[in-house]
């Protein structure tokens, strides 16, 4: 009875694996192994895994083998950078890890040299390291190149289902098979083969030969010839059954700069990866690799120029392409603006600088979501194409395309292209069963002859084998399956912009939400603090030494360095907070050092400032600066912890001078045991340590439906994957709320401000919150100091307010995106927790309700309830996240009209930046601002030193979707460029208004 393909393809796989075990003809040890300087011997445990080691030898081999066919083989039982040296002076280096461990060489004699840490690529630690393997081998060629071509044919096979070509390919497999001249000696055969996983089953072995013989010289002949004649088979059956699709291959590591490992660790990933893909372009003309972030091009000029010199030499020539044009692959929900921004800006120009060219597309395969605000500033940064893959891990619903426009919040448009490889995503493989997948997977077929397809282990880093390599050569003479070959991004991207010029393509408008991970908005709260701290304190010390300048003082020093550390550390897997405790030692820290360095840049602005005002007789002069375009009421807490909360405005962008004997309190503060009031709103606390009661005085609305800055604490935040990253649906089905709190007291009762202090415990933790309300204020702060010891679990404040609208609003970078309250459609259940950077806001006609931050992102609105997440407990990949204090500030601010009319991005400004101050003597009362917008109400996005030349870079955008006249006023001598894109270049802006709704504008702005 004939055997049914099934069985004939199992058969296939079990004989071609036989062959792997004869692919070596012979084999010799080496020895004489040092560790740190120690002898060490094969299958010996290391002394110690702590840190980098280094493990030495000198090996040669035998004179009548063929050195083109001479293989190392190496398992130390880790990862390591391998030298190895040469007589003549010349060395070469490659990578080692779990998927690289055999290497060429250039010559008989050499020595080896490593660096070596006891991790596999992921960070997990090899808790039991050991020597494991060390030899030369005699590659056998054409057993080995037979093998393989076996291997991808059974693989096609398996992929390629009821297609006719199926049976021609089992038939050509095994006649090359049935053709070969096969050795069965016993003693030889029982040793080659004792490692198969079916004898390694068996109870005792017999005694084994220590090199057994391989095949015989006719008997490679016999594997040579059969290799000869199934690829002639394949290319018969190749015109017959042509290529079904087109793939691009780009070689690819995805390096996480930093995730389960510290950065440290990624440093020396990068020249891991970095010099295998080097040694793969020495050996093939074809192979293509890539490589995003600037940053880490930074870091090899640093220490290992050499390396880098040789990766400008391979760009040069072609071969490896440097993609992106960012500083680092951030996350892109949480940073602001103008972090974004300088993304691109710094990227950019690096890469013009260090390579001569700039970028295209933005390489972005692994973040959580994307920004609505990117494609406009993409396209400023002279980037108009966009990849990712990440939408794909979505798990309720799918963008319909994978081939499209994104059209951002202004309508700026960058073409999209998203692959769906089923095997590992962007660290795809090279081989049968990854091609047809992606290809059939890919929608975008009728708009666009190809689809890209990013190969190469990648997270850990390690890259491109040379197996994949060889795979891609013999694949060209396949049938049925996709056509694959080497390209670039660019190039791939290029002929997809043909494409789309002749058809009509899918639009996304908006964001990209990711529906999964959305814990990424909450977990490391501290590090999200910090961030956010050191991109203001960058601004405005930015700000401040740039007014200072139009003011009379010296041109402000660049800040870059200070940015490049923040954006660093906006990196998808450092900001979101899904790596490991040391991670985030070393981000805290980091960032710490930008705030401080930032204060003392703000702190020498101030004394240029002082030195440039009028002098006058105020012994007691206190200088305040407003960094925003709104005006601010005077509220400030200066250097001794004295509150000011006076009736004087500060004009935006203006330098004010007080007399701070002559500073009174705004009227009408009043305080009692639970009530705080002022002419603007009066607030009841109630029993519950909630707010009962929240009165807008003007409106004489009540804001709060029943009780708002409700606690909860949901115990059950244990999601089925992805601790760190994610929160699952139903998390809220298990729900704690703290109402009996352990204290209510009155702690402060003016005359500048007031505060009642409420202290909750749960379990192991307390929250303590102090209600601020200060004479002048529009808004209720919560001033928040969470001790948390409690893991697996979730803290969240509920706001229910007393507002019906169907959307509402969340600031996002450079505007703000509306969300549905309502849970209509499996697209609004699904987004039950989502990005907003410093305010949520619902509004109904006439009045409304926001809750403002100056520390958090997670985020809900549904029905009339605002939530926002404050604290979680993961146990993976850092089982002390958020352990112990943090300290941050939210508020309620009820106010009449829209948003964008009741002032409260302006509230949402103070409270992320509150004036700057300092105290003086002997100056002139007064205002003083060198630079004035008029016109249509924009925001403040960054006053900087130009990058080149003089004068300084002002950049301002539209917040709330609006359009209409803008105008600046300058300084007599002063004056404003034309319009140019962020990377501060002249260009041509398309808008019939001088600002169009959600747009950035940029100006050079210079003296005569």
């Amino acid at each position: 009875m004939p055997l049914t393909i099934a069985q004939r393809l199992d058969s296939l796989k079990v004989r071609t694996a036989e062959l792997a075990h004869w692919r070596d003809r012979h084999s010799s040890p080496i020895d004489g192994w040092t560790f740190e300087g120690e002898p060490i011997a094969h299958h010996q445990d290391w002394p110690h895994r702590e840190g980098v080691v280094h493990f030495a030898a000198s090996a040669e081999a035998p004179a009548n083998w063929p050195l083109e066919d001479i293989r190392l083989q190496l398992d130390l039982g880790g990862e390591s950078l391998i030298t190895l040296s040469y007589p003549d002076g010349h060395s070469e280096t490659f990578g080692l890890d779990p998927y690289h461990q055999e290497f060429p060489l250039r010559g008989r004699r050499f020595s080896i040299a490593t660096e070596s840490v006891a991790r596999f690529p992921f960070g997990e630690p090899n808790r039991a390291p050991r020597l494991n393997k060390a030899r030369l081998i005699w590659l056998d060629g054409p057993v080995h190149r037979l093998h393989l071509l076996l291997k991808q044919i059974a693989e096609a096979i398996g992929v390629l289902g009821e297609h006719e070509v199926v049976p021609h390919l089992v038939g050509a497999a095994e006649q090359a098979l049935r053709s070969l001249d096969w050795p069965s000696d016993t003693a030889a055969y029982i040793s080659r083969t004792s490692g198969a996983v079916m004898q390694q089953k068996i109870w005792e072995l017999p005694e084994l030969v220590s090199d057994p013989a391989g095949l015989a010289e006719e008997q490679s002949a016999s594997a040579a010839a059969a290799l000869e004649v199934l690829t002639a088979r394949l290319k018969e059956l190749q015109q017959r059954f042509p290529p079904n699709g087109e793939l691009v291959l780009t070689g690819h590591a995805h390096i996480d700069l930093a995730w389960l490992w510290p950065y440290r660790e990624t440093r020396r990933k990068m020249r891991r990866t970095f010099n295998t893909a080097l040694s793969l372009m020495e050996r093939s003309a074809d192979f293509r690799f890539n490589q995003s972030t600037a940053h880490y091009y930074a870091q090899m000029e640093e220490e290992d120029p050499e390396l880098l010199e040789r990766i400008k030499q391979k760009v040069a020539e072609g071969k490896w392409e440097t993609v992106g044009g960012m500083w680092v692959e951030p996350d892109t929900n949480m940073p602001t603006g103008e972090s974004l921004v300088r993304q691109v800006l710094y990227g950019q120009r690096y890469f013009e600088k260090t390579f001569g060219e700039r970028h295209t597309v933005c390489w972005l395969p692994d973040c959580f979501g994307f920004s609505g605000a990117l494609p406009q500033i993409l396209r400023q940064g002279g980037i108009d194409s966009f990849f990712t893959i990440k939408v794909n891990w979505s798990e309720t619903n799918h963008i319909p395309s994978d081939f499209f426009w994104w059209k951002g919040l202004d309508g700026s448009q960058v073409l999209t292209h998203t692959f769906d490889n089923p095997m590992q995503g962007y660290n795809g493989f090279v081989q049968p069963d990854c091609y047809l997948p992606t290809w059939k997977n890919f929608r975008g077929k009728a708009q666009h002859h190809a689809s890209l397809l990013a190969v190469g282990y990648g997270d850990g880093g390690g890259g491109v084998t040379p197996e994949m390599v060889e795979r891609e050569v013999q694949l060209r003479d396949f049938p049925a399956i996709p056509q694959a070959r080497w390209g670039t991004v660019k190039g791939y991207y290029e002929r997809a912009h043909r494409s789309a010029s002749e058809t009509k393509l899918p639009v996304w408008d908006g964001e990209i939400y990711l529906e999964l991970h959305r814990a990424t908005l909450t977990t490391q709260s501290g590090v999200k603090r910090k961030h956010r701290q050191a991109e203001r304190a960058l601004i405005t010390a930015e700000t401040l030494a740039s007014l200072a300048h139009m003011l009379g003082a010296d041109k402000p020093r660049s800040l870059e360095a200070d940015w490049r550390v923040v954006l660093k550390n906006e990196f998808h897997d450092i900001l979101p907070g899904s790596s490991i405790r040391e991670v985030y030692q070393d981000a805290e820290q980091e960032l710490g050092g930008v705030i401080d360095h930032a204060k003392a840049e703000q702190a020498k602005a101030l004394q240029a400032l002082s030195a440039n005002l009028p002098k006058g007789g105020v012994a007691d002069a206190l200088i305040v600066v407003n960094p925003s375009l709104a005006p601010r009421p005077m509220s400030a807490t200066l250097a001794d912890g004295t509150a000011l909360s006076a009736a004087e405005i500060v004009a935006p962008l203006s330098v004010a001078v007080f007399d701070r004997q002559a500073l009174k309190p705004a009227g009408g503060l009043k305080a009692g045991s639970d009530r705080l009031e002022n002419d603007y709103l009066s607030v009841v606390i109630g029993r519950d340590g909630a707010v009962a009661s929240l009165i807008h005085k003007a409106s004489g609305r009540e804001s709060v439906d029943g009780s708002a800055n409700q606690l909860w604490v949901y115990p059950a935040d244990k999601p089925r994957n992805w601790d760190a990253w994610d929160v699952d649906a139903d998390y809220a089905e298990k729900a704690v709320r703290l109402e009996a709190p352990e204290s209510i007291s009155l702690v402060e009762s003016g005359p500048h401000r007031a505060a009642i202090r409420v202290v909750h415990r749960y379990r192991h933790s307390s929250v303590t919150q102090t209600y601020v309300l200060a004479a002048n204020s529009k808004r209720l702060d919560i001033e928040t100091t969470i001790d948390w010891h409690d893991r697996r679990t979730l803290l969240r404040t509920l706001n229910p307010v007393d507002v019906k609208a169907r959307k509402a609003t969340f600031e996002c970078a450079f505007g703000v995106v509306e969300r549905a309250t309502h849970t209509n459609t499996s697209w609004e259940q699904a987004m039950f927790e989502a990005a907003a950077h410093r305010f949520v806001d619902i509004s109904e006609p006439g009045f409304g309700v926001a809750l403002l931050n100056n520390a958090k992102y997670g985020h809900s609105a549904r029905g009339n309830v605002i939530g926002m997440s404050l604290v979680r407990g993961p146990i993976y990949p850092d089982p002390l996240a958020d352990e112990g204090e943090q300290s941050f500030t939210y508020a309620l601010m009820p106010h009449e009209g829209a948003w964008h009319d009741g002032g409260v991005l302006d509230e949402a400004l103070d409270l992320n930046q509150p004036l700057v101050t300092a105290e003086a003597k002997d100056l002139s009362t007064g205002s003083f601002a060198p630079l004035a917008v008029t016109g249509t109400p924009v925001a403040f996005s960054g006053l900087k030193p130009a990058e080149e030349g003089e004068g300084l870079i002002l950049r301002l955008y539209e917040p709330a979707g609006r359009r209409g006249r803008l105008s600046l006023g300058l300084p007599s001598g002063w004056s404003a460029s034309p319009p140019l894109n962020i990377l501060e270049e002249p260009m041509e802006r398309k808008g019939p208004a001088d600002i169009m709704p959600f747009e950035i504008r940029t100006w050079r702005l210079q003296k005569a």
